[in-house]
């Protein structure tokens, strides 16, 4: 049997509601004396009332019913310029298109949010300086950005659609993330650093390829790199070369006078002393500079942390450093290049300390699986503590400005590293060299007082 749709089912059911008070009204309209054109007359009004009342009540339930269809069909074609009316709290119908306009109103939020934030995923995908491309489950490519159509020397309109092998980037989606890769593009070579993520579109997995070329910041940081370097070497060379001159100018300016003066021996000997004092300042300078330059890997072997601190203590002549002692402990490392590290720190801490009368402290404590070495000093603090680790840079008149940056190399050459900074709790700084105390097996040495060597774990 056919279903009846809801309309019909209301018109129905509201013809069978007014049927018995309509039987009765033509039952006694018709056993009524009355003349025969009164009782068809008021016959035909009651059938016509009776069928006008229901036609108006299935009126009155299908119509919101349909607005309800067509405010939804609207929603789901993301047209949202339909708004329910008569939406009202205190109707069980009112309320159901108040809650529709809502509806309406959040998706049109939630669209609006939507397209902003794709146009500005948009914008900011054309133009960053990285190339971007999203291939799918067939490495087809589906997108791409100015960058990357830039570097294929090609508008996105032919690349899209292209295999990744086509286009030579098969390599990059099969390489580990991240990864730097030596890659040609268009005949040029370059060295790009790949970065690669997943994410799902339509239900269907894709791929997120990121190309940074890493040549171009190479050769300006260099660049930069020369820049600095000759600027020091300039500065260092020219500060040792004008008083060579000059006293070489006055040497060779008094041997050539007819009557030479009486103490022209004494002047020799100390224009000579300050040709030899600074040529031997310069030789220094360049042996700093070499030191640097050529630190060697380490060669990790057994250093007992508590006599490796208390020595490099001991060697400190001009001012007694107090020692803070820690647990007695055995770190993998190489010794000679933790001893020119520690020394460097320390000396730094005493000469900032006889400044301003203060003392040094040195110590070191256990944090977590790492050595942390500390030294404070109560000098006058550093000003800023932003270039503290630039090669050449000093605070101090006559400083180098070699020590903390061999310390900061030497530290990261046992995967460790070197902080300076300011203290909070007074004046002078804290410098903390971290070092990881594993050795080499996955486990921990320490050496208890009184107590032979023990596995930590």
């Amino acid at each position: 049997m056919k279903r009846l749709r809801h309309d019909q089912s209301v018109l129905l059911l509201t013809l069978v509601a007014g049927l018995p008070g309509s039987l009765f009204s033509l039952y006694f309209i018709w056993t009524a004396d009355w003349r025969p054109h009164v009782q068809w007359t008021f016959s035909l009004l009651i059938v016509i009332v009776w069928i006008g009342f229901a036609a108006g009540v299935r009126e009155r339930v299908i119509r919101p019913l349909q607005t309800l269809s067509n405010m939804l069909a609207g929603l789901r074609e993301a047209d949202y310029s339909i708004r329910a009316r008569q939406a009202r709290v205190d109707d069980p119908l009112g309320l159901a298109m108040l809650e529709a306009n809502i509806l309406r109103d959040t998706l049109r939020e939630q669209r609006l949010g939507a397209l902003e934030a794709t146009a500005l995923l948009q914008r900011v995908m054309q133009e960053i300086d990285v190339a971007a491309f999203a291939f799918d489950d067939q490495d087809r490519l589906r997108l791409v950005n100015r960058a990357g159509s830039q570097l294929l020397e090609a508008p996105p309109d032919e690349l899209l659609g292209r295999e990744a092998p086509s286009l030579g980037l098969q390599a990059c989606l099969e390489a580990d993330t991240p990864a730097t890769l030596d890659l040609s593009f268009q005949g040029r070579m370059g060295r790009w650093e790949v970065k690669r993520s997943t994410f799902r579109q339509g239900g269907v997995p894709h791929q997120l390829l990121v190309l940074t070329d890493l040549s171009r910041a190479l050769r300006q940081e260099e660049r930069q790199a020369w820049k600095r370097l000759i600027r020091v070497l300039s500065h260092e060379i020219n500060n040792s070369l004008a008083p060579i001159k000059s006293s070489a100018e006055s040497l060779l300016s008094l041997i050539g006078r007819e009557k030479r003066p009486v103490d022209l021996e004494e002047d020799i000997q100390a224009g000579l002393g300050v040709i030899a004092g600074r040529a031997e300042a310069l030789r220094r300078f360049m042996g700093s500079y070499a030191d640097l330059a050529k630190l060697p890997p380490p060669e990790p072997d057994d250093v007992d942390v508590g006599q490796w601190v208390r020595r490099v203590a001991a060697l400190e002549t001009r001012l007694a450093v107090v020692v803070h002692e820690g647990p007695e402990m055995t770190i993998q490392a190489d010794g000679d290049q933790l001893d020119q590290a520690l020394i460097n720190l320390v000396r730094n801490g005493v000469d900032a300390a006889l400044e301003t009368g203060g003392k040094v402290e040195v110590g070191w404590r256990l944090n977590g699986d790492k050595l942390e070495v500390w030294v404070r000093d109560e000098g006058p603090g550093l000003p800023d503590t932003t270039n503290i680790f630039v090669p050449f840079f000093s605070t101090r008149p006559g400083g180098t400005g070699i020590g903390l940056v061999l310390s900061r190399q030497i530290a990261e050459g046992h995967n460790g590293t070197l902080d300076l900074q300011n203290r909070r709790d007074g004046n002078g700084c804290v410098a903390r060299l971290v070092l990881p105390i594993d050795d080499g097996n996955g486990r921990l040495r320490q050496l208890a007082p009184g107590q032979e060597d023990e596995r930590l774990r």
